[in-house]
């Protein structure tokens, strides 16, 4: 290796010396100089530094190790490949058109467009010499984590990178305006194209460096998951992934800002309006979303009369809509992207536009179709696309009561009368049910690619207030649920709690996102009065499916402990804007924890669930209390009924719960730990099976269940508890004896760990026990008061890529840690939440909804009956969606179960009044696969505003490793009452309240 270092470094201080020089001379430093100061032009031959290469396979390799041999294989082409593409981009692009002649384009123009490629180019031929000799030594270190670490830390990587990617807009633009006045530059590069062998244009090429870390990542993701446990490449291909995925998303953060940026300019370019042009180029305004949709407009028979292409803009205060004009002429369009002209055709306040779906009624204003006539009779109505569906629906409906009507004076007939005849009668239901269901179904196929705005309009002549509706046809189900999503999350942003809602001194109150974690609602509860009530909380999930807001599904269980006699658990349903209690539990002693245990189903189960009796347990809650009790509840009735009630040998209070499949996990106050299990095909823990295991002489405060161990905490030191055997290992992660661990999370490969004293929280790693990093929370806290107290952590929680911190003052913390399977290091900026508690945040609970599969599959309605026909395809509802009992929800999912609410019927149409849904007033989507035999879970959400009747979504899915999948997540905290503090400092403003609290922060979609 020092062969080769020594040119590097006699260079290095030859250039060196040439800087020195030219400032000691006063002489100017051009800013070419000053951008290759730090980067070195090496030329790498082949023939000294031939590429990777591996030996051939040895033999007697394991399964494992030989995966490991083709991902590095593939690991090593791609990195070939990518340079391959930087090096035809310089030798066949850059240096022909410096030195043509005569001249193509002016070199001044030239440098702009592949600006920093060169460095990137030797920032990979540095690592494809160090790859190649790490693949010579493969077969005897099997270790790549380290190379990524140390050839991608750099703070160059990132800035070469960055400089990259902030410049590739423009650079595009160059080589678009190149082309359009410039003839000998396109016939350039059209000829070039023409000459390669895959016939990839300059943009193709160009964008690979975008697209780098992304692939890095998908490579060392399938090293890792193909690493046995304890390899000496686990961590540092943890450490690499972390390190790859913080650099990936600095650049795709750039890249947002950037796109944002350029779009927001092309927008305001083309704006008449001086006010909105003032408003599109102030600092105030961000970007949310933009998309190009298809704008329709329905007859009043449901026939499409025309659509068009429209660009949508989402802004965090207005919501415009343009006209695309010109998208650049077809030989350049096909070369590079060229961006479109735009007229801007409305625009409105984002607080006054409302989403609509099919089946609402409107407020009492005059409401039209955009783009359509005005309708005096319907005036009330929302008159959108296609409404011949929906009326043919509710004509159905109404038929379908009158026919019950009939049936029922049939019944009453003294005589025997051919063809009239309670049989008869009860045919025309079922047949008119049939009817109905297929309704429904071609209605909600119109609705799944379907956004429909109601936005203000100018008000008429009598100065009544006027709205027009818009129909939008979206790119995919998708589409439509990440409008939706967003549009509300835009809203709530608005409010005077989320304006501002998060400080970072740092960012001088900026966020780097456009949607920080938002206070949706606040909700008190135990209102009695205690400066010693304790709570805590977990959350009870369900599937969810699409509607207005796309907030997580279930209920959180909220219970009360502390210096009280007894104990109290309030439910609160998630499936509405705000929380609402729908039942209270009185206990006989305070609870000090609480656990969510899943059903546990076999194959065979989950296959015959659909046909099962409710019989079952399902899934349970557990409550530990302070007389020692776990009391088991389920969670599948109304009453929600006490199944099992455990007790340890010295009444102990259980300070905390932790299940794995097959036991269930009880720390208690005496340092002891009670282990139930499962009997041979129960369902319930057996109390005969309990085992009692001594983890030390110190109160057993919190567990962290991994993969195959159970950790639990106690004073200063951590028991790691290995699997079924029950093994223990114990290690220290405090110097204090003194100190207890309070709080443990995991993320990834490792466990942040919270303590009983003190304002720093550790980092250590789940296989080696390495302890990784240290971070003090109050010099991370935006907030200063001079007078305050120490700062301790109360409460602790990842989700998201955000670590939550809750403090003994009520304030709570985020800092950012990475997503993926890497370790959780914190190294950006934390934020301050401006909404705080009066008190202790005593809890943070993750709350979090999977949404159904088949609302995302692209069904193309089709038939007689669509409104759409060949012109205008449509896609099912994102609306309620009911189990299926003939197939699995999804691949992989778990079947749904009826809970909560037990009954079984043919068709929710068959029930009184209008199809049962989120709300009352919107069509029902009963997706069976038989129309006419197979039964349905009757189980649905929220049907009725009676806070006594439980209803149920599906369970969550089962398959966690699907990378589709929609997420709607929030994050609710409790502690003693509520205040608002002020930028910049811990000082309170407004109101405070004593009694305890619930904070619920919505945030964004992950898919």
């Amino acid at each position: 290796m020092s062969n080769w270092l020594a040119p590097i470094k006699d260079r290095c201080c030859g250039q060196l010396k040439v800087l020195m020089c030219k400032e000691s001379n006063g002489q100017k430093i051009s800013q070419d100089v000053e951008d290759d100061a730090g980067y070195l032009d090496v030329a790498v031959s082949d023939v000294k530094h031939p590429p990777a290469q591996l030996s051939p396979m040895p033999e007697g390799l394991s399964s494992q190790q030989v995966t490991r041999r083709h991902i590095l294989g593939s690991i090593i082409q791609s990195e070939r490949s990518y340079l391959e593409s930087l090096r035809r981009i310089l030798e066949e692009y850059q240096s022909p058109l410096l030195e043509a002649n005569p001249r193509i384009l002016s070199p001044r123009k030239i440098q702009p467009v592949f600006y920093r490629l060169r460095e990137i180019t030797q920032c990979h031929s540095m690592f494809q010499i160090a790859l190649a000799s790490r693949v010579a030594e493969w077969d005897s270190s099997e270790k790549i984590g380290d190379l990524f670490v140390a050839s991608f830390s750099k703070s160059m990587v990132l800035d070469v990178y960055s400089d990259y990617v902030n410049n590739f807009t423009n650079a595009m633009a160059l080589i678009k305006k190149a082309c359009m006045s410039k003839p000998a530059f396109l016939e350039f590069i059209k000829m070039k194209r023409a000459s390669s062998v895959d016939r990839i244009t300059l943009y193709g090429l160009m964008v690979k460096p975008i697209q780098r870390f992304p692939q890095f990542i998908l490579l060392l993701q399938d090293m890792l998951k193909n690493t046995p446990k304890g390899h000496v490449d686990c961590l540092p291909l943890q450490l690499a992934l972390t390190e790859l995925e913080m650099l990936a998303e600095k650049l795709n953060e750039q890249k947002r800002v950037a796109d944002q940026i350029a779009e927001t300019q092309q927008l305001a370019r083309s704006v008449s309006d001086r006010s909105l042009s003032k408003q599109l180029n102030s600092d105030q305004g961000s970007l949310v979303l933009c998309e190009t949709l298809i704008e329709t407009v329905y007859g009043e028979r449901g026939q499409v009369l025309k659509s068009k292409e429209r660009k949508v803009f989402l802004f965090n205060d207005i919501l415009i809509c343009a006209n695309i004009n010109v998208k650049g002429p077809l030989d350049i369009s096909s070369l590079v992207p060229v961006g479109p002209k735009y007229t801007v055709k409305w625009s409105a306040p984002l607080l006054q536009v409302q989403v609509v779906e099919v089946g609402q009624e409107a407020s009492q204003e005059t409401l039209f179709q955009h783009g359509g006539a005005k309708h005096p009779g319907s005036a009330w109505k929302v008159i959108l696309g296609p409404p011949r569906l929906y009326q043919e629906l509710q004509d159905l409906q109404h038929d379908l009561s009158v026919v019950e009507e009939v049936t029922l004076l049939v019944g009453t007939l003294q005589g025997t009368y051919q063809n009239l005849n309670t049989t008869v009668a009860q045919d025309w239901c079922l047949a008119l049910q049939r009817l109905i269901r297929i309704k429904e179904d071609q209605l909600q196929s119109a609705n799944k690619c379907r956004l429909r705005l109601q936005v203000p309009g100018r008000p008429d002549k009598s100065g009544r207030p006027v709205s027009f509706m818009v129909v939008f046809n979206t790119p995919s189900p998708l589409s439509k649920i990440s409008w939706v999503n967003r549009l509300h999350l835009a809203q709530i942003a608005q409010r005077e709690e989320n304006t501002p809602g998060w400080f970072c001194a740092e960012d001088e109150g900026k966020t780097m996102s456009p949607f920080w974690p938002l206070l949706a609602c606040r909700v008190p509860v135990f209102t009695t009065k205690s400066s010693d009530r304790k709570v805590t909380a977990l959350h009870n999930p369900r599937q969810f499916s699409a509607g207005c807001t796309l907030l997580p599904q279930g209920y959180l269980w909220v219970a009360s402990g502390g210096d009280v006699t007894q104990g109290q658990v309030e439910i609160f349903s998630l499936n509405r804007p705000t929380l609402r209690p729908v039942k209270s539990l009185q206990v006989v002693a305070p609870v000090r924890c609480l656990e969510y245990v899943p059903e546990p189903r076999t194959s065979e189960e989950v296959e015959a669930v659909a046909f099962r009796s409710s019989t079952g347990v399902g899934n349970t809650i557990c409550l530990g209390l302070d007389d020692g009790s776990i009391l088991v509840y389920g969670s599948v009735n109304t009453e929600a009924q006490c199944l099992l009630n455990l007790r340890n040998p010295h009444s102990c209070p259980v300070l905390c719960l932790k299940h794995c499949t097959n036991f269930l996990f009880a720390g208690l106050r005496d340092g002891t730990m009670m282990v139930y299990g499962r009997s041979n095909g129960g369902k319930l823990w057996e109390p005969d099976s309990s085992r009692t295991l001594i983890v030390g002489p110190e109160p057993v405060r919190t567990l962290l269940l991994l993969e195959d161990s159970m950790w639990a905490s106690c004073a200063n030191s951590v028991t790691i508890i290995e699997g079924s055997s029950l093994a223990t290992q114990r290690f220290e992660v405090h110097p204090d004896p003194m100190v207890t661990v309070a709080h443990m999370v995991r993320a990834g490969g490792g466990v942040w760990m919270a303590f009983s004293e003190g304002s720093s929280i550790r980092l250590f790693h789940t296989e080696t026990l390495e302890h990784l990093q240290e971070i003090n929370i109050s010099t991370r806290v935006s907030l200063h008061n001079p007078g305050q107290k120490s700062m301790r952590v109360t409460s602790l929680l990842i989700h998201q890529g955000l670590l939550w911190v809750g403090t003994v003052q009520g304030i709570i913390i985020t800092l950012p840690v990475p997503k993926l399977e890497g370790i959780p290091k914190i190294t950006g900026k934390g934020m301050t939440s401006l909404n705080a508690h009066c008190g202790p945040v005593d809890f943070l609970v993750a709350t979090s909804s999977t949404l159904s599969p088949e609302l995302l599959r692209d069904s193309v309605a089709d038939g007689p009956d669509s409104a759409c026909g060949e012109e205008d395809r449509s896609y099912y509802s994102s609306q309620e969606s009911l189990p299926q009992s003939g197939s699995s929800q999804g691949q992989g999912g778990g079947k749904g179960r009826g809970v909560l609410l037990q009954y079984r019927l043919r068709s929710t149409s068959g029930l009184p009044g209008r199809p049962l849904t989120v709300r009352g007033d919107e069509a029902s989507d009963s997706s069976l696969e038989s129309l006419e035999h197979s039964l349905e879970d009757g189980s649905i959400y929220e049907f009725s505003g009676d806070p006594e009747m439980w209803v149920q979504g599906r369970p969550c899915e089962r398959d966690g490793g699907r990378r589709d999948r929609v997420i709607s997540a929030a994050v609710i905290s409790g502690g003693r009452g509520f205040h608002r503090l002020r930028e910049g400092t811990t000082e309170r403003a407004g109101v405070e309240s004593s009694e305890t609290t619930l904070m619920m922060w919505e945030l964004p979609l992950t898919v």
